[in-house]
């Protein structure tokens, strides 16, 4: 009888923070805040934050200015995104040594299929290997499929490793809210409320019917096998592909006019045409992206006539959505996102998931 098949979840632990310490190693230990050109006093967000800075309430996500008044004493650093690719590629060039099949998800995680008896020693070996090539730490969840594996990554963090598959799914993840899933949100999780859902084990014996009529056949299935922790055990190495691309910018100072609007979104508009020119697949879809001031962030999209790749014709599609925005509002943030037509005529709806989101 041949070794059991795992599948394993890489995650490195405050990935470009930890980039950043390597380059600057006085930092380490203390609360370090990636984001925007570094200036707190601008507009911009936390792309990351290191532990220490994470102690002090700062999050992905945040504000600059309110990360700042939570931890005032941390230091603030510009993204540098080739730095963090070129750590990334790295380590995944170390991942592909270890002789598991290797799926990427983004910089800083990776699935692992691998067939072992001892996918623990399987799982500190990868986590030494990383150590040893790039000084970069990792957590590494061990599951029975990908659901179970990336959830797991969690338990084990920073540094360590944790297995959750079918035997303990239930003692670990019964009583957890339902938000500690890996894909439900805040807006799942509320909607779930609505119908006494709180719960992981309360998701899982939910009636079908009831999550079908929440969410539809698709979702509404889907949610309920997350529930029980079912999903994929296959890992697939295939390159990854892009599914879009997408621009946004924070502004410095609100937009206030039709007009700086609409220029905004022709540039923006551009530089995904050309982002996505060349990748040489055409475009079927244009989504936009509009944060009002002080905080309301609305999104609208269209699908194309027909997929295409001229420049004028994405342009022109994200400037008719900038006319269904809301009259006389100011404008703080605005992005562009361009969906592509897969490889192979694909539906892109059923492809690899999007890096990232507008």
């Amino acid at each position: 009888m041949g070794a059991r098949a795992w599948v394993l979840h890489v995650d490195l632990d405050e990935f470009i923070a930890a980039v950043e310490v390597l380059r600057r190693p006085e930092l380490a230990g203390l609360p370090v805040v990636v984001g925007g050109r570094g200036d707190p006093t601008e507009r911009a967000v936390v792309s990351t934050a290191s532990y220490a800075a994470r102690e002090l309430g700062v999050g992905s996500g945040m504000p600059l200015k309110i990360a700042v008044r939570k931890a005032p004493d941390a230091v603030f650093l510009p993204v540098d995104a080739p730095a963090y690719e070129a750590a990334s590629e790295e380590v995944m060039a170390t991942l592909r040594t270890s002789g598991a099949v290797v799926e990427v998800l983004g910089w800083d995680e990776a699935f692992l299929g691998v067939a072992t008896d001892d996918p623990e020693a399987f799982a500190r070996g990868v986590q030494e290997a990383v150590l040893g090539s790039t000084a970069l730490h990792c957590s590494v969840g061990i599951g029975d499929n990908k659901v179970r594996a990336k959830i797991a990554t969690g338990f084990g963090k920073p540094r360590g490793v944790f297995r959750l598959t079918a035997e303990n799914w239930f003692d670990v993840m019964g009583a957890r809210p339902t938000i500690d899933l890996w894909g439900v949100g805040t807006k799942v999780s509320k909607r779930l409320a609505t119908h006494g859902v709180t719960t992981v084990a309360e998701l899982a014996a939910a009636a079908e019917d009831v999550l079908v009529g929440e969410f539809g056949p698709r979702m509404g299935r889907w949610y309920g096998e997350l529930g029980r922790g079912l999903g994929s055990s296959e890992v697939d190495d295939a390159p990854w592909i892009a599914r879009g691309h997408s621009r946004e910018t924070t502004y410095q100072h609100n937009l206030t006019s039709a007009e700086e609007v609409l220029a905004a979104v022709r540039a923006l508009a551009a530089e995904v045409a050309e982002d996505t020119a060349r990748e040489g697949r055409p475009v079927f879809r244009v989504t936009l992206k509009v944060r009002y001031a002080p905080f309301v962030t609305k999104v609208i999209g269209r699908k194309l006539p027909a997929p295409t790749s001229d420049r004028e014709a994405i342009v022109d599609a994200a400037l008719a959505l900038a006319e269904r925005m809301e009259p006389g509002r100011e404008v703080r943030l605005l992005g562009v996102r361009a969906e592509m037509v897969m490889p192979e005529g694909g539906d892109p709806a059923e492809r690899t998931p999007v890096r990232g989101r507008l």
